[in-house]
């Protein structure tokens, strides 16, 4: 059973901007765009690498190293060198409180 934790409060994460949580084994980001929340690795499957400071294009994020690119909905890569999807994390909001699903330990 997925585990939600309390990130932030709404107004702390308004349209545009996003947050990092650690979580003991994997860090997520937590992404508003345009008023929807998105929960996402920040891993590059291409390379290992972070994605939380890539730009973000609609519903897609970009690697900053080599401009692979993943669909924030579903993790799916939009654009090469990259091959695999990215893990996702559902994102509720409840009370003003933005929650996020915990990673499974590995």
């Amino acid at each position: 059973m997925s585990r939600f934790v309390a990130v932030a409060r709404v107004e702390e994460l308004p349209p545009g901007t996003r947050l990092h949580y650690e979580f003991e084994e994997e860090t997520v980001i937590v992404l508003n765009v345009g008023g929807e929340f998105f929960g996402i690795a920040d891993l590059c499957t291409h390379d290992g690498g972070p994605l939380g400071d890539g730009d973000v294009w609609g519903c897609e994020i970009e690697c900053p190293r080599h401009g692979a690119r993943f669909d924030l909905r579903s993790g799916r890569v939009t654009r090469l060198p990259a091959t695999d999807p990215i893990p996702t994390y559902r994102v509720e909001v409840r009370d003003g409180i933005v929650y996020v699903e915990e990673p499974e330990p590995w």
